[in-house]
């Protein structure tokens, strides 16, 4: 009974916060007046609170930021030998320096070392804990912009980036973080900059380690749904996820804001149905996904596991097969990468179902932001296909969805199988990225796949059975990282310039219903489908040849 508790007690506070968090942020992004903090952080930025922005300025404001953040990390990561804090770190390797300052700029947190071991206390609080905060509203910003696009008509522009950008930090990710960050300390969480824990490894050597602020840094890095943390092995830390109701917490906050957003998204379009619509959307596809996670997981093939009615080989085994597979499925189901097991573990269709889960875009209900953006897009496509079949212009939100409109979206839609497929394609093809691979056949190539879908998606979790610690994959994931971020949102914000130029249509007796139960199961299955068809080959040749054999 644990485990379905444990499920519906996840479900039910998700739904509860639905509207109130939702409200609260619909009120954050459309308020007209700033805070004392934010006024002064706009004069250290030199920009003006009230000058709104056409898309073309927003979208520079978006890689400006991300450029400077992308250099700031790599400069604080190669003189970490010369700082303070740096507990005698040395200067982090140039390729491993480049990953890591792409992965954290771009909310990804995808960590090809062992942090503890790798970075100091400056390196870890001031570079890539800011970037936990800010990357994660830099996503929840473009959302918003694309919803205004939606809800404004005839207008040129689509609000201060600066101005969402800040007050996503101020008054949504900090606040929520500081009171789940005492609640960690409440569960035995560490935190602190003081006290040396040693252990005995392996070896018999011995080895020491000063805890950096562990609750803090779950906090945030769950809220953000980053995966960034101190340790090496995540969530599955004591220091760090120490009880079963500090797991989940780690999943609590991982989904809550994502879920939230589309109420924010409702109140903004003036329909709270079309919240409704998007919301069950993604629950829908979550709910399908845990199931076959926990199914697969819960009844693996193989003489000990049937004996004993699960797998329990690389699971947390303080929370059991059942919560580490519902905390695997929301880390996969959002731009999170945090771990509390292993993956690599995992059955041929567990596992494959977490790499389905970040081949659907990460949407249900994705990344802060990026997860609301997403399956917007995705609602654009369905209602382009429903006009097709009746022969009509599609129109969404009353707006036309043109040949402009739908260029963009399919562009969107294309950017990540073009870099996961493209990208494993050159890891299998090379001496250097074959050689990284721990095991052969098709759960090999399930590695890689999973490696470059983590990249490309934005995700940031691993199998982990691969070996990525090297120049190649460290190059080749960064660009995909990077270019699997700033691509779509550049698309983005090109759609939500077009849609918010455009004067309303009004509803006719042709029009599709975007607010009803019919359209939620076209969305899903337009997401579906698109997904199957673009990478049935690859899984085919990974989990389901690893499932079938």
């Amino acid at each position: 009974m644990a485990a379905p508790l444990f499920i519906a007690s996840l479900v039910l506070a998700l739904a509860v916060c639905y509207r109130p968090l939702g409200d609260y942020m619909y009120r954050v992004y459309t308020g007209t007046r700033h805070s004392a903090v934010e006024r002064v952080i706009y004069r250290l930025l030199g920009v003006q609170s009230d000058a709104e922005q056409r898309w073309g300025i927003y979208a520079r404001a978006v890689l400006a930021f991300s450029v400077v953040s992308i250099l700031f990390l790599y400069g604080l990561q190669r003189l970490q030998d010369h700082l303070f804090l740096s507990l005698g770190m040395k200067p982090v390797e140039p390729a491993l320096a480049w990953n890591t300052a792409v992965s954290f700029a771009t909310n990804t947190n995808w960590q090809a070392y062992s942090g503890e071991a790798t970075m100091g206390h400056l390196v870890q609080t001031a570079g890539l804990a800011v970037q936990n905060f800010v990357s994660a509203a830099v996503g929840m910003a473009v959302a918003v912009a694309l919803v205004r696009g939606f809800a404004r008509a005839k207008s040129e522009t689509l609000g201060s980036f600066w101005v969402d950008l800040v007050r996503g930090t101020v008054r949504i990710l900090l606040p929520i973080a500081f009171a789940a960050a005492l609640v960690l300390v409440a569960g035995g969480a560490i935190q602190t900059f003081g006290g040396h824990f040693t252990w005995t490894t392996l070896t018999g050597g011995e080895q020491t380690f000063t805890p950096a602020a562990a609750a803090t840094q779950e906090a945030i890095k769950n809220l953000g749904t980053n995966g960034g943390g101190i340790f090496n092995v995540n969530s599955a830390h004591p220091f760090e996820n120490p009880t079963s109701w500090t797991n989940w917490l780690t999943i609590f906050l991982l989904l809550v804001i994502a879920f939230s957003l589309p109420r924010t998204f409702g109140r903004m379009v003036g329909n709270n149905r079309q919240g409704y619509t998007i919301v069950s959307v993604m629950a829908i596809i979550a709910i399908v996904s845990l199931v076959v996670t926990n199914v697969a997981e819960l009844s693996a093939s193989g003489t000990v596991p049937q004996a004993i009615g699960q797998a329990m080989e690389g699971r947390e085994a303080r929370f059991g097969v059942s919560n580490s597979g519902v905390f695997a499925t929301a880390t996969t189901l959002t731009s999170t990468g945090s771990i509390d097991s292993f993956h690599d573990s995992y059955t041929a269709i567990g596992g494959g179902m977490l790499i389905f889960n970040m081949l659907l875009g990460e949407v249900a209900p994705g990344g802060v932001g990026a997860g609301l953006y997403g399956i917007l897009i995705l609602a654009v496509l369905t209602v382009f296909v429903a006009g097709l079949m009746v022969g009509r212009t599609p129109e969404y939100l009353g707006r036309k969805i043109g040949a402009r409109e739908i260029k963009l979206a399919s562009m969107y839609f294309l950017v990540t199988p073009v870099l996961v497929l493209a990208g494993t394609a050159v890891a299998m093809a090379t001496e250097d990225g074959r050689a990284a691979m721990l095991n052969g056949g098709p759960h090999g190539l399930s590695e890689i796949l999973y490696a470059y879908t983590s990249a490309s998606n934005n995700n940031g979790s691993a199998f982990a059975g691969v070996s990525v610690n090297t120049p190649f994959f460290n190059t080749t994931l960064g660009l995909c990282m990077a270019f699997g971020r700033f691509l779509p949102i550049v698309l983005v914000l090109a759609l939500a310039g077009s849609l918010a130029g455009q004067a309303p249509v009004p509803a006719s007796a042709g029009t599709l219903p975007t607010d009803r139960p019919q359209f939620v199961g076209m969305v899903v299955g337009v997401t579906i489908i698109l997904v199957a068809l673009t990478f049935l080959p690859a899984l085919a040749l990974g989990p389901l040849a690893e499932g079938l054999s």
